[in-house]
């Protein structure tokens, strides 16, 4: 039988580590993460700085299943976890004085998932 899913390893280990972290803290927010970044490449989630920017205020900590692309405008500091960034919107959200994390660090840092949006 064909196997199905994404084949990139890591992708699978992050996979694997949000469901194991719904599992123990009940945070239903690792689980929605998970089945969306199970979903075929060309369906996963592609976000731009300005939709970022239009449903955020300073200070909010944001999920992005998926990319972050570049265009638009940031003019306040947020703190933005995603699976892959693009150059422009890492220094976009650095120039902002925002953070960019990878979406193992924001589970690290914050494993109950409280107040943290996900865009998509």
């Amino acid at each position: 039988m064909k196997r199905t899913g994404p084949t990139n390893i890591h992708l699978r280990r992050l996979i694997h580590m949000l469901r194991k972290a719904y599992r123990r803290h009940g945070a239903r927010i690792w689980r929605t993460t998970a089945e969306l970044l199970s979903k075929p490449r060309r369906q996963r989630i592609a976000v731009n700085i300005s939709r970022i920017n239009r449903y955020t205020s300073p200070g909010d900590v944001v999920l992005v299943p998926g990319k972050v692309l570049g265009s638009g405008v940031l003019d306040h500091p947020v703190t933005v976890a995603a699976l892959a960034f693009s150059k422009q919107a890492k220094e976009k959200i650095v120039a902002a004085k925002g953070r960019c994390l990878t979406i193992e660090e924001l589970l690290e840092e914050n494993p109950k998932g409280s107040n943290i949006k996900i865009i998509g």
